[in-house]
């Protein structure tokens, strides 16, 4: 089966998966409100619409199962669905079918369009990129849809439960009839709530929940309910303390929205732009070669095909980063360590393993310290000796994917020299046909030649010449014999010159070092990306205090346990200090403070430390309240300045592949080629 058939049975795939997709978006569409239906017995045209398609989708993902590397496609978009869906497998499978199917139309309509504008090894090349791109465009999209659809339903469900505490002032009560009254993911989440705070065990449930809760705020949310509901509330000047709790969640949840509405619209599109550059690479291509022949020698050449992985890269890096750009969540850590089959499998091999910490920083060092520390401010769940298998296998990759891209460039480079017509310098334009079978056949000639002298280094004109003679089909005239010998000595000049140089290797060295410093400088980057998550759970912090500085008998050491259960970034200084507290708790303190390296948790730690026999903790915590005003404010302003920030980045890189694609693609090399030409023109002209 030849290249062609295999790609036409590809796009009849693709665009069958396309009219499925489309079959089910619009039945998704016209769905209506069936099972709402109040008469059971009644079996609207929508009712059977949502059946159906609910059934088909079920179908669909069972079937799918059973297709051994789709089944594992579709577990890994089920996986990262099920961290925000709450509801129970059989919607969350459906889920997951249908954004399996939105990405196989999206893919197949893109396959159509670049098997028409890019046939061949190119179609493949380009259709894996936009497999990979499109799948993590669409999840991330969906997630994010399901993420702020959620906090639009969290201010109407707290509203809902404020408004039932008032009226019962229990908790439990209240969470139930807002839960069994409310609608959607957030209502489900408050059961969930409710169930594990009347359960026999709720710290070991709420333990549960927390792990598997799709945002801070639902989990602060189900902490300060347990809070009031094991302490009981107060009423003060300013009111419920619960309700105050609630007061400061919504604020928050208010800021968050707003900041991903505004965001979202100022990065709008800009993905599309950055990808649109791989659409229009052949189209460009094809217009230059037929507007200027000259092109042609450029986008054959190795400098030209330079240029072409250069701005496939230049797409792939900006779409990266702008998906970094568009996150939410500077960081989405998770306390645990995080366990890769291939690190495991790696750290096995002793070879592999001996070899690594070679090159690692030993213990004891300053280098070794540095490291281990910075692992441990940017939460990098990993062993020392993985980091330092990761780094040379790193190493190892980027160094042998760039020695087998210049060997595959001088391969080019070689086809160029033997099988490229020969273009006659007087000529200008594009060749006529009869032009380009005569410049073919010096071409035939020459590759003759130069295998019958062994395309040797070194071969002198006297061989080249007599060989000439012998090979040639037809006797040559002494000026055009000594004009073909001289061309294929150049010729096999160049061919000789396709080897690996020193400097390449060295090019192909420091391109290894960059692979090996990337993962520390990934951490230095999650280091400084994780400073807002920080800020986010002080936040809480501050909010947890201020609840139980109001209970009667609470201890410093209570507060730390609390503390502790809200904890995600700063879940081992808490730990290690409550391990410690026992021993002595100023220095437990001392301990934590330095653990942390945090500014704010520093000053909070400093409270605590006067709240051990020295003042109460409510004296000490007097001016919390002041505190979590201004700390509100200064992350308003630090949110306004990062969406700034971010817009300008955004559009800056959403264009560059554009602009790449028009001045280094186009631009630049025709004014280059241009002025080379007019070289050639200007020797002709004195040569007259």
């Amino acid at each position: 089966m030849t290249t062609k058939s295999l790609l036409i049975i590809l796009l009849g795939v693709c665009l069958s998966g396309l009219v499925i997709t489309l079959l089910v978006l619009n039945l998704i569409h016209k769905k209506g409100r069936g099972f709402n239906s109040k008469v059971p017995g009644a079996l609207t045209p929508s009712f059977s619409r949502t059946v159906w398609m609910r059934s088909f989708l079920l179908q669909a993902y069972r079937w799918g199962m059973r297709v051994p590397l789709l089944s594992s496609y579709i577990y890994l978009i089920q996986k990262r669905i099920s961290f925000r869906h709450v509801g129970d497998e059989v919607s969350l499978r459906r889920m997951t079918m249908t954004v399996v199917m939105i990405i196989a139309g999206g893919y197949g309509s893109i396959s159509v369009v670049l098997f028409l504008m890019q046939p061949g090894i190119a179609f493949v090349i380009l259709s894996v990129l936009c497999a990979v791109v499109l799948n993590s465009l669409v999840v991330d999209m969906w997630l994010n849809r399901i993420e702020k659809r959620l906090l639009v339903q969290m201010l109407d469900l707290f509203a809902d439960v404020r408004h039932r505490y008032h009226q019962h002032g229990m908790i439990e009560e209240a969470l139930y009839e807002a839960g069994e009254a409310g609608v959607g993911e957030a209502a489900e989440q408050v059961l969930l709530i409710y169930e594990a705070l009347t359960s026999p065990d709720p710290n070991e449930a709420l333990e549960r929940y927390y792990e598997i809760a799709p945002n801070r705020f639902l989990k602060a949310f189900a902490g300060i309910s347990f809070m009031v509901m094991e302490f009981g509330d107060k009423d003060r000047s300013q009111g419920s303390i619960y309700l105050k709790g609630l007061g400061n969640l919504t604020q928050e949840i208010h800021l968050e929205i707003l900041r991903r509405d505004k965001l979202d619209y100022l990065l709008k599109g800009l993905n599309m732009i950055a990808l649109a550059p791989v659409l229009f690479t052949a189209p460009i291509e094809r217009w230059a070669r037929g507007s200027f022949p000259t092109m042609d020698e450029f986008y054959r050449s190795k400098l030209g095909f330079i240029t072409k992985i250069s701005i496939y890269i230049i797409i792939i890096l900006a779409y990266l980063l702008l998906q970094r750009l568009q996150q939410y969540d500077e960081t989405r850590y998770r306390a645990g360590r995080k366990h890769s089959l291939v690190d495991r499998f790696l750290y096995h091999q002793t070879f592999i393993r001996k070899l690594s910490m070679l090159f690692a920083a030993k213990p004891g060092t300053t280098n070794y310290s540095q490291t281990i520390r910075l692992m441990r401010e940017s939460s990098t769940e990993l062993k020392y000796e993985w980091l330092a298998i990761r780094r040379l296998m790193l190493f190892a990759s980027c160094f042998v994917l760039s020695i087998g891209c210049v060997l595959l460039l001088h391969h080019i480079e070689r086809n160029h020299v033997l099988y490229d017509p020969v273009r006659d310098d007087r000529m200008f334009g594009a060749m006529a046909e009869a032009e380009l079978n005569q410049a073919a056949e010096k071409t035939a000639l020459d590759r003759a030649v130069m295998e019958r002298v062994g395309m040797k280094r070194g071969v002198t004109y006297d061989e080249v010449f007599n060989t000439l003679q012998q090979v040639s089909p037809i006797p040559l005239d002494p000026d055009t014999h000594t004009e073909t010998s001289l061309r294929i000595m150049q010729k096999l000049e160049v061919y000789n010159k396709q080897y690996l140089h020193w400097w390449e290797l060295i090019i192909a060295i420091c391109i290894g070092a960059v692979g090996y410093y990337m993962p520390i400088w990934l951490m230095m980057f999650q280091r400084k990306m994780r400073s807002m998550d920080m800020r986010h759970e002080i936040y809480q912090y501050q909010t947890v205090i201020s609840i139980l500085r109001e209970m009667d008998r609470m201890s410093v050491e209570e507060i730390l346990e609390w503390l502790n259960r809200f904890a995600v970034i700063f879940k081992r200084p808490l730990q290690k200090c409550l391990l410690h507290f026992e021993h002595g708790p100023e220095i437990a303190l001392e301990q934590l403070k330095e653990d942390a390296g945090l500014p704010e948790f520093q000053r909070l730690v400093d409270k605590l430390q006067l709240a051990l026999g020295k003042i109460s903790i409510q004296e000490a915590f007097d001016d919390l309240d002041s505190m979590m005003a201004f700390y509100f404010e200064q992350r308003k302003q630090e949110y306004t300045k990062m969406i700034d920030v971010k817009a300008s980045w955004g559009r800056m890189i959403g264009f560059t592949p554009m602009y790449a694609l028009i001045f280094l693609y186009l631009v630049i090399p025709l004014v280059g080629m241009s002025f080379l030409q007019m070289n050639i023109y200007y020797e002709q002209i004195q040569k007259l």
